[in-house]
């Protein structure tokens, strides 16, 4: 028998904010800049869903010693972006409104870009308290510490947990962390790359309350 869910842990880019097509845009940017050359592609299988720390060792595997300098260009141009772009996930304000299980967000940002993509959205409100960073944890997804840590911050057991994603990683890290995910499709990442066990993937964030009600 499914244990019932007790708590829903939200990801934040590309789940709550619809920041992913701005990161990618930026990542490809910077990377043209500073002499590793990317396709949009190769930065969502590459860099979308891990943490700055993971995709610092990426770009310092490349290019070693310009993680630093390229994470500070990355942040200029993409808070420029997020400021003039940025929205919320289609359909979100409407699912978090239906949805009376206790939420919480476990994202691979920091908590400074999570109080301004969220608050440009008018989302931080809602989760005020209840936000967790990959730079609490030792490792960032798709290590399941993460989502242990906010579980655990939030008292809950993992089994009861319900994660939604947007990236593999970040459903391969709420595997790992025994728990069960709603991969979201209706952004970068190829439905395909969502699926797998204790996993349903979906593609219109106004089916989220049902499904929960359902898995």
């Amino acid at each position: 028998m499914t244990t019932p869910t007790e708590l829903v842990i939200f990801d934040c880019d590309g789940v709550l904010v619809d920041s992913e097509r701005i990161a990618v845009r930026v990542q490809v940017e910077v990377g043209t800049e500073l002499g590793w050359p990317l396709t949009a592609d190769e930065v969502v299988e590459k860099f979308v869903g891990r943490s700055n720390v993971s995709i610092g060792e990426l770009i310092d595997a490349r290019l070693p010693g310009r993680s630093a300098v390229w994470q500070e260009r990355f942040e200029q141009l993409h808070r420029d972006a997020v400021d003039a772009e940025l929205v919320a996930v289609d359909g979100i304000h409407e699912a978090l409104a239906a949805i009376t299980l206790p939420t919480c967000v476990a994202s691979s940002g920091s908590h400074e870009k999570m109080r301004h993509t969220l608050g440009h959205t008018g989302l931080h409100s809602h989760f005020e308290g209840r936000i967790f960073s990959a730079g609490e944890v030792a490792h960032g997804k798709p290590a399941p510490d993460l989502f242990l840590h906010a579980a655990r911050r939030m008292g809950v057991d993992p089994s009861a947990c319900v994660v939604v994603e947007d990236s593999k990683y970040g459903v391969q890290a709420a595997r790992s962390a025994g728990m069960r995910s709603l991969g979201y499709a209706g952004g970068l990442t190829p439905a395909h790359w969502l699926e797998g066990p204790d996993t349903v993937v979906f593609d219109d964030m106004r089916k989220l309350p049902t499904l929960l009600m359902e898995i």
